[in-house]
């Protein structure tokens, strides 16, 4: 059956087809930025490849954990510090090689070396062993009671398919390098990848050997995936039939998709926070009045209702209300005042205000680019001259973690919804194992040695009076300036059945049609 849709707001006719049984066409702004599962640590790198890679264990639609390769888990009675996983039996990777203990060593190992993103996430483990063939223990270096919410995005991948491929460990992003997994896959998930073309289109198929697919509904038997940056295009694209989904409905679009006939709009909470890093040694933001005075020049009730129209929750806090460590105290956000900013500005000898440049991405959140405009509109009220640099995620993240940036843009999620992964990540100084995405220059070795003890003290009372504490020193620091939390709009065709996952993380053997 064909239905005819006319939009009269432009006058355009647009014959739209039923979504098959069978394919799903996705599409977001932007692509994963490479296939090597242990690269990037990086919201749409993961959703695609958890289509094709599983964890031990994973966060359903809903953002529960649930079981995945690992069927059970505990951390040993007689020994806090070491977790036991009992392995799912009878998995194959989709070249038929058996998955078992020997990879989950394997890949936990090459997450934590070198030219890993995900290392971080695994900066608590000693050792990982293996029982027998589906038996591993992870042991940490101190109790950690929070180990399984770091290996929801830690992807197995098969120890002999990466020996004979020469991918023993990932492949630098930063440095520009690349391998065989960059664009080549062998997991044990729902699909499996049959052509890609980066920025283009990846085509996956069902894997009929999946060992899940009497588990879940599975009702995905190719997905189609179509990176398409432009927002007016994206949107174009459903309406129109070409694709069924998109992850990322404009936020100016939103009542059009959710009263054309045959589409739907689904919306929630996002587990992410948008904000702008500052460089804290050199320059003018190395003041930190200065940073005081660019934190209270941003209207945020301004850019909830002018560029983001309503969508988007202002926060004072660089954590999202799912996370552990969140209180209303510190979501608070200070008042608009520019009198109040000047005046901050000449007590740090910047009365005459400076020039700067602010690094943005243009495709990887919502609206970024325009909450980057509304930013440098703002700052020139106090005096501060902005140039807006504005690029493709793929060369912005490099500039901003690279710190090259003395002013940018950056999101983050916090998959483990606990403090501690925000704090090793941007907050820690910068080391060759923690903080890799704190550029600004911020370094408090008394803040770090309270990180590391976080990953130790099974006393939860204590660890949340420790995580308090070092909130207090992040917002004293202002290194970040917050602007919002994200909230999430899905538009689908009416005939699919998909919650929208609080990390932003589609995973299609859950998805149904009515």
């Amino acid at each position: 059956m064909f239905k005819k849709l006319v939009i009269p707001a432009l006058m355009i006719s647009f014959t739209i087809s039923s979504a098959t049984a069978e394919t799903v066409r996705w599409a977001r702004a932007g692509d994963g930025i490479t296939m090597d599962p242990h690269a990037q640590n990086e919201g749409p790198t993961h959703a695609l490849n958890h289509q094709i890679y599983d964890s031990l264990l994973q966060r359903d639609m809903s953002g529960a954990i649930i079981p995945s390769l690992a069927t059970d888990w505990s951390a040993l009675p007689d020994n806090p510090k070491i977790w036991r996983f009992n392995l799912r039996k009878g998995v194959k990777f989709h070249n038929g090689a058996s998955f078992d203990s020997e990879d989950v060593v394997f890949s936990l190992n090459r997450a934590m070396a070198d030219g890993s993103e995900m290392k971080e996430l695994l900066s608590s483990i000693k050792e990982v062993r293996a029982v027998d063939s589906h038996v591993v223990d992870i042991e940490t270096n101190g109790a950690n009671p929070l180990l399984i919410n770091n290996l929801t995005n830690m992807f197995m991948m098969d120890r002999g398919w990466s020996e004979a491929n020469d991918v023993m460990t990932p492949h630098d992003v930063a440095k520009g390098e690349t391998n065989f997994a960059t664009m080549n896959t062998n997991g044990t998930g729902a699909f499996m990848l049959v052509s890609r073309s980066v920025d283009e289109k990846t085509v996956l198929k069902a894997n009929p050997d999946y060992w899940g697919k009497n588990m879940y509904p599975n009702q995905v038997t190719e997905i189609i995936y179509t990176p398409i940056q432009s927002s007016a295009t994206r949107v174009a694209a459903l309406l129109s039939g070409e694709v069924d989904i998109i992850q990322d409905v404009p936020v100016q679009d939103l009542g059009r998709v959710s009263s054309t006939d045959g589409l739907k709009l689904a919306t929630a909470a996002q587990n992410r926070v948008i904000f702008l890093g500052l460089n804290t040694v050199e320059g003018p933001t190395a003041e930190l009045k200065v940073r005081q005075a660019m934190n209270i020049a941003i209207n945020r009730e301004s850019i909830k209702k002018v560029v983001m129209r309503g969508q988007s929750d202002p926060t004072g806090v660089i954590m999202p209300p799912f996370v552990n460590g969140w209180t209303e105290k510190l979501n608070e956000y200070p008042a608009y005042e520019l009198d109040k900013a000047k005046a901050l500005m000449s007590e740090a000898g910047y009365s005459n205000g400076f020039d700067i440049v602010l690094n943005c991405p243009n495709d990887r959140y919502i609206n970024d680019e325009a909450i980057c405009q509304a930013a440098v509109g703002m700052m020139a009220q106090i005096g501060i001259n902005v140039t807006l640099d504005a690029k493709p995620k793929a060369q912005h993240f490099p500039i901003a973690k690279g710190g090259e940036a003395d002013f940018y843009m950056l999101g983050w999620g916090v998959p483990t919804f606990d403090s501690h992964y925000i704090f090793n990540y941007l907050v820690h100084t910068q080391t060759d194992d923690r903080g890799s995405w704190n550029p600004t220059g911020y370094s408090n070795a008394e803040v770090d040695a309270m990180i590391v003890s976080l990953e130790s003290e099974t006393d939860l009372s204590k660890r949340n009076d420790t995580i308090s504490k070092i909130w207090a020193n992040v917002q004293d620091a202002q290194m970040y300036l917050p602007i919002h939390n994200q909230v999430l709009n899905w538009g689908m065709r009416s005939g699919i059945e998909f919650d929208v996952q609080p990390e932003d993380q589609p995973h299609f053997q859950f998805l149904k049609f009515n």
